[in-house]
């Protein structure tokens, strides 16, 4: 019989406890009206997006600190692409520059062997500083209709497309990291990467897959900011990576790898934006919003990061 282990459930815990403590205090200021809540959901859809690849990443005992630059990136290429050969061709370049990149913190890290910490922090700065120089640090504008409604702007029925890509990326996340051999051979790696290897899993595979599929998916994030803003920017994404990986953690992923739930994660994405949202209600500023994230990632550490005896 399985044990009951609390702390497995502290982002649901967590998250309720937030929730009615905001609907309650905040409710004369339209916290719980449907526009907040539909709002708050637009917010936190690209932190939700990468925070589902971030978990492979994690779950393998591995950490990208790249994907906010990569998205940043991705927006501008593919604002540039679309003004120049249109729209399949501007997708199909900020969908290439997020693979390609991928594909050397992958290498760098697998084959050559240089720690992810250090690669993607590098990694970070290369993307940064690449969308500042080929944009002169200015915004580029998006004026085609049909890429900004799919992508940000528009609505599927009723339901926002952002909401509809959050719930894509849930529902694909979750069947691949539960019910495919990729998925348990990333858990696999994580838990015990020695064991692994020795039952026949490629080890330095599974792991250059998941930086492929992170700074794809970062490069997807970062179509949806230029969607939602009508243009690209290097500095859509800048500090995603905090908020992304302690929506990871909050959600059940351990830092050493081994342990994870896609369901979990995008309710730790949808916390961070409950708590910013109400903080932003309460009248604090952007500073102080950052300080309070920052304390929920060491929190989370703390109640969820445990590693696991092998």
């Amino acid at each position: 019989m399985k044990r009951f282990y609390w702390r497995d459930y502290v982002v649901y815990i967590t998250f309720i406890i937030i929730f009615v403590t905001f609907s309650i205090s905040l409710f004369d200021d339209g916290f719980l009206s449907s526009n907040n809540l539909l709002n708050i959901m637009r917010q936190t859809a690209t932190i939700s997006v990468m925070a589902v690849a971030m978990t492979f990443v994690l779950a393998s005992a591995e950490i990208d600190l790249s994907v906010g630059a990569v998205a940043g990136l991705a927006s501008v290429i593919t604002a540039i692409i679309i003004g120049r050969f249109g729209l399949f061709a501007g997708i199909v370049a900020g969908l290439i520059t997020g693979a390609l990149i991928g594909i050397l913190n992958g290498a760098l890290i697998t084959r050559v062997g240089i720690p992810s910490f250090l690669v993607t922090l590098g990694m970070q700065g290369i993307a940064t500083g690449t969308a500042m120089w080929i944009t002169d640090t200015a915004p580029i504008p998006i004026a085609n209709k049909t890429y900004t409604h799919f992508f940000g702007s528009g609505n599927f029925g009723p339901v926002p497309s952002l909401i509809v890509w959050t719930l894509l990326a849930l529902v694909i996340g979750h069947i691949v990291f539960r019910h495919t051999p990729f998925g348990r051979q990333v858990l696999a790696t994580g838990g015990n990467e020695t064991a692994a290897r020795y039952s026949g899993i490629n080890t330095k595979n599974i792991k250059f897959y998941t930086f492929i599929l992170m700074s794809t998916v970062a490069a997807l994030a970062g179509m949806l900011y230029a969607g939602r803003l009508h243009s690209g920017r290097f500095q859509w994404g800048e500090g995603d990576e905090l908020s992304v990986i302690a929506a990871v953690v909050l959600g059940g992923t351990s830092l050493f790898g081994g342990k994870g739930s896609v369901i979990g994660t995008i309710i730790g994405a949808i916390l961070i934006g409950l708590i910013n949202n109400g903080l932003i209600l309460m009248g604090l500023d952007a500073s102080q919003q950052m300080i309070i994230r920052g304390a929920i990632i060491i929190l989370a550490v703390a109640l969820t990061g445990r590693k696991q005896q092998s």
